[in-house]
């Protein structure tokens, strides 16, 4: 006698697909099977019984390099992440110049731990790579489970010089840890700003020339060549652009261990958007920028043939008033307006109503760019992103047929609006379940803040790729020297 069991329903896994009983017991999924039995059953024939999603990319009670906090906390956020199908998120704990990672770390477990309605875990960003940060206190957060950390090759507060992007590279290869880097030329786009600025091109729809597409590409061509020359796994996070994305897939056919990530808002958003009356293109302002349907067209296929492994949702909500997009005044200038825009709710409703529905990705694969694919990146592989007995009992089941138009008010973030207002999706998530509990059902929320837990993430697995490594740094071939 099993403590949950959910009957009838089509369970996907990546690698497989079809009718069975899933028996939750102790948190853990204890079977898969034909008519088992459990002090509680559900019915859920019709429905689809999915790994509860894993976010992996979101700003969550974190402050920005100018001050501004983004308006979720990890009670608003983890919220909104379980109604959108999601059973464990790990947001971003920001050192900004001058802090150590030991009081970043204290700082977001404080804003954690008491709040988080679903599982946990962070990645850290690092801007301030001293020696004692790189020597100690970087390898101390590996040891605790926290694999993983994000570097910027721009913005004027947070950029890394290539030499310190390459010490940090061999510090994170040394211990297992997956390097993660926004990937734009900072004097590209400080160029280009200055002569949109000084000519009088301020309006949001200006913004997207400001980040030129070659911008991203050559931040990734720079990053593939360095990462690539210490042999150390790198992860590009929001992919914006076809010619970014193929330099990955060029990258991974020479054996590099070369990631990449895109969002909801490169797929179903254009520059086009920017260009609203008054203010309202402000609220499509993010970094990288929106682009054009036939990038759109691009990215799905890059999706579908796997070059870019991850989607997330970058979820970076900065509210439509005076504390968010609107700091620098009711028209401000693209240049100051707070970077980012929400999603962390529609992620993957977006993903499955305009890519499965329509036949862009399979349901499998539905499941390998929601949960699975970060499972296995972000080293959770071993209890999460998979039904199967032995794992967290995260599940979320799907309703294939219902139909929901978006609006803000019907979300569950603390913003004040969604850049997919008015679009009506098919296909919903009804229950979410994480560790056994049920989080939401039926549109309501059971789980508490705090039910949440962190979660100690293993090393990031590189087996499977084949580096070469340079002749500077082979010993047998620089004159004995080590280097790595």
């Amino acid at each position: 006698m099993f403590d949950l069991v959910l009957k009838g329903g089509t369970v996907v896994n990546t690698g497989s697909m079809g009718v069975a009983d899933v028996a939750i017991a102790g948190g853990k999924i204890a079977a898969l099977g034909q008519a088992l039995r459990g002090r509680e059953e559900r019915d859920v024939s019709g429905k689809l019984v999915f790994p509860g999603g894993i976010e992996t990319h979101c700003h969550i009670a974190q402050e920005s390099a100018t001050g501004a906090m983004t308006a979720d906390d990890y009670r608003t956020g983890s919220i909104s992440a379980a109604f959108g199908g999601n059973t464990t998120f790990v947001p971003f704990a920001a050192q900004h110049r001058g802090q150590a990672i030991p009081e970043v770390l204290e700082t977001y477990d404080a804003r954690a731990a008491p709040n988080a309605v679903i599982d946990y875990s962070y990645h850290l960003i690092v801007t301030d790579p001293t020696e004692a940060a790189l020597s100690r206190d970087l390898p101390a957060a590996f040891a605790r489970g926290i694999t993983s950390f994000k570097v910027f090759l721009t913005y004027d507060k947070m950029i890394v010089s290539d030499q310190q992007f390459l010490d940090i590279l061999v510090m994170a290869r040394a211990h297992g840890g997956l390097t993660m880097v926004h990937a734009e030329n900072n004097a590209m786009i400080a160029w280009m700003t200055r002569r949109l600025v000084e000519r009088g091109y301020t309006a949001p729809r200006h913004h997207a020339a400001s980040h030129p597409a070659a911008a991203e590409v050559e931040a990734v061509r720079r990053g593939i060549a360095l990462a690539s020359f210490v042999e150390a796994p790198l992860l590009f996070v929001h992919i914006s652009t076809d010619a970014g994305a193929r330099a990955i897939a060029t990258a991974r056919m020479a054996g590099h261990a070369i990631l990449g990530e895109t969002c909801p808002q490169y797929l179903f958003l254009t520059a086009d958007d920017l260009n609203r009356p008054g203010a309202e293109g402000a609220k499509y302002i993010c970094s990288p920028p929106l682009r054009d349907d036939a990038t759109q067209t691009d990215l799905w296929r890059h999706l579908h043939a796997g070059t870019l492994e991850l989607y997330s949702s970058d979820h970076a909500p900065y509210r439509f008033d005076a504390g968010g997009k609107l700091s620098a005044g009711p028209n401000p200038p693209f240049h100051r307006t707070a970077n980012g825009m929400p999603g962390i709710e529609l992620r993957l409703p977006l993903l499955f109503s305009e890519g499965v529905r329509t036949g862009r990705i399979s349901l499998e694969r539905f499941v390998a760019l929601s949960a699975a694919n970060a499972a296995r990146i972000f080293g959770m592989a071993d209890r999460k992103g998979a039904i199967a007995p032995g794992y967290d009992a995260d599940i979320a089941v799907w309703d294939p047929e219902k139909r929901v138009t978006v609006t803000a008010a019907g979300l569950h973030d603390a913003m004040d609006y969604t850049p997919f207002e008015g679009r009506v999706l098919t296909g919903w998530p009804v229950t979410v379940i994480n560790r056994g509990r049920v989080v939401v059902d039926d549109g309501a929320l059971k789980g508490q803040p705090g039910d949440g837990v962190f979660v100690a993430r293993n090393p990031f697995d590189a087996r499977g790729f084949l580096p070469t490594r340079a002749a500077e740094l082979s010993p047998e071939r620089n004159f004995g020297a080590e280097l790595l």
